[in-house]
């Protein structure tokens, strides 16, 4: 079975992909993948995305060295969403938080509940 050509990907050829930290299941991170992204994720190893506001493939940690180590890829009962367990190294937020979900909502507010790890400025340089 050739599970990238099995997966059901949507008008534009992209398929989600959940991305939770191996070990806590803490969902670090939701992004977009191709045939192409998921074949080179399978093939190295590390999490390579679909990047729809650039329009490119995207290994992630290739700029910041907050690199995504494959450790397990499910997918849904549909074959039209995919989930992974990695080991996050450093942020796995360009604004600099281990998780893209570091903020909150209760009560009206919205709060920051985890630290940030670096400062974007000095991981990611302006093209």
């Amino acid at each position: 079975m050739n599970i990238v050509d099995e997966l059901k990907y949507d008008a534009n050829g992209l398929i989600p992909a959940v991305v939770q930290e191996h070990g806590t299941g803490r969902v670090v991170m939701v992004a977009w993948m191709n045939k192409e992204s998921l074949t080179k994720t399978l093939e190295c190893g590390e999490m390579v995305y679909w990047s729809r506001s650039r329009k490119e493939i995207w290994h992630k940690g290739a700029t910041s060295g907050h690199t995504q180590k494959v450790k397990d890829m499910a997918f849904d009962c549909d074959k039209d969403c995919l989930l992974f367990q990695v080991v996050q190294a450093g942020a796995a937020c360009h604004d600099g938080f281990k998780s893209c979900f570091y903020r909150s909502y209760a009560n009206g507010e919205v709060k920051v509940t985890e630290p940030r790890l670096v400062d974007p400025a000095t991981v990611y340089k302006k093209k």
